[in-house]
């Protein structure tokens, strides 16, 4: 299994927990690769049993390519959760350096940091091993910021971290795993005023769609009166 094919089938998982359509157009973007180079990859993962294509050209695992792709998953979830556990590594750097280290586990040390960290747990930005969906986060009793309650305390739980310069965006404003926020305000233009540990920030609502919270303990949502 080279780099280039890990990267695929991981990508696709990535892109199937949120919804979309997996084609080659999307591969592309997110692998930031052209389309021909994309169209060889997919050829070639389907000649080796990866992926099958359906009518409209949307890609599928196989079995055996779902089985490389969460292999692939829980390479990175190890190290991450190494370089944050082990190493003190910052939350906001460590998805970037885990997706170079991934593929450079022996067999020998990965059985080592399965048995220093396990296979479950959250990674330093509050996520399983495996890609969840919105349905699944929500099953775990979190709430996106985008629809959080005013003048109520969350704790962030959970931040989207394929995106490395948007975790750097937030660690900037102060908002980072396990910090306590609050909804001030709902504007407008759809941003909303949130109190952080370093003053008051404005975020949009795809932003504040990609953090998720929970209600901080012994805090309650505030109840609407209805006239």
């Amino acid at each position: 299994m080279t780099t280039s094919r890990e990267d695929y089938l991981k990508a696709i998982i990535e892109a199937e927990s949120e919804g979309h359509t997996v084609i080659p157009a999307l591969l592309a973007q997110w692998l930031k690769v052209s389309a021909p180079a994309v169209t060889k990859a997919v050829k070639r993962l389907r000649e080796d049993g990866y992926l099958e294509a359906g009518r409209e050209g949307a890609l599928k695992l196989t079995a055996k390519g779902r089985e490389a792709a969460h292999h692939t998953a829980l390479r990175h979830h190890l190290v991450e959760r190494m370089l944050s556990e082990m190493f003190g590594m910052e939350w906001h750097q460590i998805h970037t350096e885990a997706e170079r280290l991934e593929h450079a586990i022996s067999p020998a040390f990965e059985a080592k940091l399965i048995e220093k960290l396990g296979k479950e747990g959250d990674c330093p930005h509050g996520n399983k091993v495996l890609p969840e969906t919105p349905d699944q986060i929500k099953r775990r009793g979190l709430v996106a910021l985008s629809d959080a309650q005013q003048a109520t305390d969350y704790v962030v739980a959970s931040l989207y971290e394929r995106d490395s310069r948007l975790l750097e965006f937030f660690h900037k404003l102060g908002i980072g795993p396990k910090i306590t926020i609050r909804v001030l305000e709902r504007n407008y233009d759809d941003t909303i005023l949130v109190a952080t540990p370093n003053g008051p920030v404005t975020l949009g609502q795809s932003a504040a769609g990609r953090v998720w919270v929970r209600l901080k303990t012994g805090d309650k949502p505030k109840q609407h009166k209805n006239y």
